[in-house]
């Protein structure tokens, strides 16, 4: 299901809100897959974790005060990569966060489904409303009025409040539970993660990443956090000393989202490098095996079974100065 149909469908025994209708129709205009929104939230996570200097990942790993600045700079990543939609509140005044098409909305930000705190000054407002989990994968994104009918009669020393159950069922979400761009990190089990951080040298930590997870998208935030450099890409290249030079030893190929790299990658069924993104995988001269090969410095190759030696060192991969990212 797309963004679009979700919004559709999402609608069904709402309140009728022009408004709110509106907002949700110019996000989905302009992000119909979620693509930018992901985006976003993967950031904002990985803003907070700031893994090339501090070597987090996880969520646990921050402290409690920063778990709460999640929301403030989400709004923040949320308004420059949204410029398109979403306008400032001409008055400086205003406690509410953006203006879309004529109509103001605030944005709140919460860690677990239904946990937004809604200070008066929002009541009878628009909510941009969301929540995240990086340990399950997952991001969700709606919009709901915070109408007298929608919100608890009860509320703590500051006033604030929360929806009540009618509220939660009047949220129409522009995505519910959609994946975010993957921290691979966190799926990897507690002895791959020793290994990979067992060396204190940037460049071999590198190494075992693309030697250790193979087969999977690796994005630049996991990059910047196991080399913890300021010139972590640098440590991928092959230029003698990176780690494509260093693995194409024991038979590695590392895809990077040049489009030669992604059509090497896709034709050996590997994932496609997106942007920023390497993908690793071994191969071995192809030998009528009946399965996908490519043609690299004039012979045919591909992926390694399970297990399977490696006997010579993998092709270079074609020269990316004269190729295009994506």
């Amino acid at each position: 299901m797309n963004g679009e149909q979700l919004a559709l469908a999402s609608t069904f025994g709402l309140d009728p809100d022009p408004a709110r209708e509106q907002i949700a129709s110019a996000f989905l205009l302009a992000d119909p897959q979620g693509i930018r929104l992901a985006d976003v939230f993967r950031r904002t996570f990985d803003s907070l974790y700031d893994g090339q200097h501090t070597g987090r990942y996880r969520w646990d790993q921050l402290m409690k005060t920063e778990k709460t600045h999640y929301g403030s700079l989400f709004e923040i990543n949320l308004r420059r990569a949204f410029d398109d939609v979403l306008d400032d509140v001409p008055d400086e005044d205003s406690p509410l966060d953006y203006r879309v098409l004529g109509h103001d909305i605030d944005c709140k930000y919460s860690q677990r489904l239904n946990g937004w705190m809604l200070p008066p000054e929002c009541f009878n407002h628009l909510l941009l409303v969301a929540t995240s989990s990086d340990e399950n994968g997952t991001w969700s994104l709606g919009i709901v009025r915070a109408s007298e009918a929608n919100r608890r009669e009860t509320s703590n020393r500051d006033r604030k409040t929360q929806l009540n159950q009618r509220g939660a069922s009047q949220i129409q979400w522009l995505f519910r539970n959609a994946q975010l761009p993957p921290n691979i990190l966190l799926s990897l089990d507690a002895a791959t993660i020793a290994k990979i951080f067992a060396s204190s040298s940037g460049q071999a930590r590198i190494n075992n990443l693309c030697r250790l997870v193979t087969g999977r998208r690796i994005g630049r935030n996991t990059i910047a956090t196991v080399a913890q450099q300021d010139d972590y890409m640098a440590r991928l290249r092959d230029n003698g000393g990176g780690a494509r030079t260093v693995l194409r030893k024991e038979g590695y190929l590392i895809a990077g989202d040049y489009e030669v790299h992604r059509r090497i990658a896709k034709t050996l069924e590997q994932p496609e490098p997106q942007a920023g993104e390497v993908v690793s995988f071994r191969v071995v001269p192809a030998m009528n095996s009946g399965r996908p090969t490519v043609e690299l410095d004039g012979r045919r190759w591909r992926i390694a079974h399970e297990g399977e030696a490696v006997t010579e060192p993998a092709p270079k991969l074609p020269e990316i100065k004269k190729t295009k990212r994506i």
